[in-house]
């Protein structure tokens, strides 16, 4: 019924070429303690070490406090262990405003705290921590409310990028790492705590990996991880603990995700722990570009609010397609372990209804127990989802399956255990097959 297989092989995503000389940063007048600000060190470094043609920037043990960092082609920023990198609550320091996309939205922005544009051959790794001090930030959640809609009503009414220009007074946070039109991306090793908004927010990249990281995050929409329009994305052995979802696949929102076009495709994600967080695993709900070739596999969800969750509604267009998540295991699962919703209600919306269009979704071999809900699915009366798979599924919660708007359900070896009745109900679900399946519970079809 999918595209998706077992039998598949995943490619090999090509990492940074990085040689050449190791650039001290102490040797660029910079003073460790937290008391001074290590900016015009940090940025020295980085334009030596380009301009050499490349290498190392080494940052040894101790707290370096600083602004905005701003790489290069073919440089390194390397933390030693007891290496700690904490960035500046101090706003002003991370204007002027650079080219960004803002929740599935270009436009100009404060500074990511790390940041480039345009390069190639970028690495981010070591044993150091990088302190966002996010919390200086989180409270614009709630005072930035009424400005925040402007970049939306500015996309939705085709307002040219070039007038897209916020910072200051509009509170639009920041992400902490986002390199943005960059090609062969490493970050390894370190850990990414406590970010004004997403953490780790590569856009329109290719051949980027991610592995070994822990994302920590306590703030509003803190996500862990969030590839945006990109292609060949590898994520791999990270440990997220964050204030919204802990990975989140994403391609832009509404009329400006059209208007870019550029898909997330080829996302690779295997031996990832996830704990506090919205969601475990998410596509959308900025998915207006379209998301396809997503392969999970070998994670563990313990804790967060969701499990496996996909989500847009009318409005969004684009598509999720050619999906497989396999040999995942859940535990203490606040909502529901697994969950595609055509009917998420949060986000902006848009001048049109035009539906986003699911199909081609296989999830297999899973298991999970202390879960809220089984299994949810809603599709859309006007644009049902289309060709899912559920096999070797073994779930218990307080809620069984519920499934509505479905055209090609295939249910193999699927066992549901649910405290409320039914144990599986179903709605408008047409092409439904089944091959051993069990309930404990009565099944409902409408």
């Amino acid at each position: 019924m999918s595209k998706a297989s077992t039998s598949e092989t995943w490619p090999t995503i090509p990492l940074p070429d990085i040689q050449g000389q190791i650039f001290d940063l102490t040797g660029f007048g910079a003073v460790s303690g937290g008391g001074q600000l290590n900016s015009v060190a940090f940025s020295s470094a980085v334009a030596r070490c380009h301009e050499a043609g490349g290498g190392t920037v080494r940052v040894p043990p101790g707290r370096w406090l600083t602004g905005p960092i701003h790489l290069k082609s073919r440089v390194r920023l390397e933390l030693e262990a007891g290496a700690e990198i904490e960035f500046t609550p101090d706003f002003n320091a991370y204007l002027p405003v650079v080219f960004t996309r803002w929740e599935g939205v270009e436009c100009y922005n404060y500074s990511p705290l790390v940041y480039a544009n345009g390069a190639e051959d970028i690495a981010i790794t070591g044993a150091g921590r990088l302190i966002g001090n996010g919390a200086a930030w989180w409270p614009w959640k709630q005072t930035s409310r009424a400005v925040v809609g402007e970049v939306y009503n500015m996309e939705a009414q085709g307002i040219d990028l070039s007038q897209r220009v916020f910072g200051m007074e509009n509170m639009y946070r920041p992400a902490f790492i986002q390199p943005i039109n960059c090609h062969r991306v490493l970050i390894e090793g370190v850990s990414v705590e406590n970010s004004p908004m997403w953490t780790i927010h590569p856009v329109y990249c290719t051949d980027v990996t991610i592995r070994q990281v822990n994302v920590l995050g306590e703030g509003p929409n803190t996500d862990g991880l969030n590839p945006d329009s990109c292609e060949r994305v590898w994520i791999e052995g990270c440990r997220f603990s964050t204030g919204d979802d802990c990975i989140a696949v994403n391609a832009g929102m509404n009329e400006d995700g059209w208007r870019v076009g550029k898909p997330c495709r080829d996302i690779y994600i295997q031996d990832c722990l996830c704990l506090q967080g919205h969601g475990g695993i998410v596509l959308g709900s900025a998915m207006s570009g379209g998301i396809e070739r997503v392969r999970a596999r070998n994670c563990q969800f313990d804790g967060t609010d969701r499990g496996i969750r996909l989500k847009a509604k009318r409005g969004r267009g684009g598509f999720v397609r050619d999906t497989l998540f396999e040999d995942i295991r859940m535990t203490n699962i606040k909502r529901e372990a697994v969950v595609i919703d055509m009917f998420y209600t949060c986000g902006p919306v848009s001048v049109t209804d035009t539906p986003p269009d699911f199909s081609d979704i296989t999830i297999q071999r899973v298991t999970g127990n202390s879960l809220g809900q089984a299994v949810y699915i809603a599709g859309l009366p006007e644009q049902r989802l289309r060709c899912l798979t559920l096999k070797s599924v073994d779930l218990a919660g307080q809620q069984g399956l519920s499934c509505r708007d479905v055209d090609g359900l295939m249910l193999d070896h699927v066992r549901i255990q649910a405290a409320t009745k039914p144990g599986m109900h179903f709605t408008r679900t047409s092409n439904l097959t089944v091959t051993e399946v069990e309930t404990d519970s009565p099944v409902e079809e409408d």
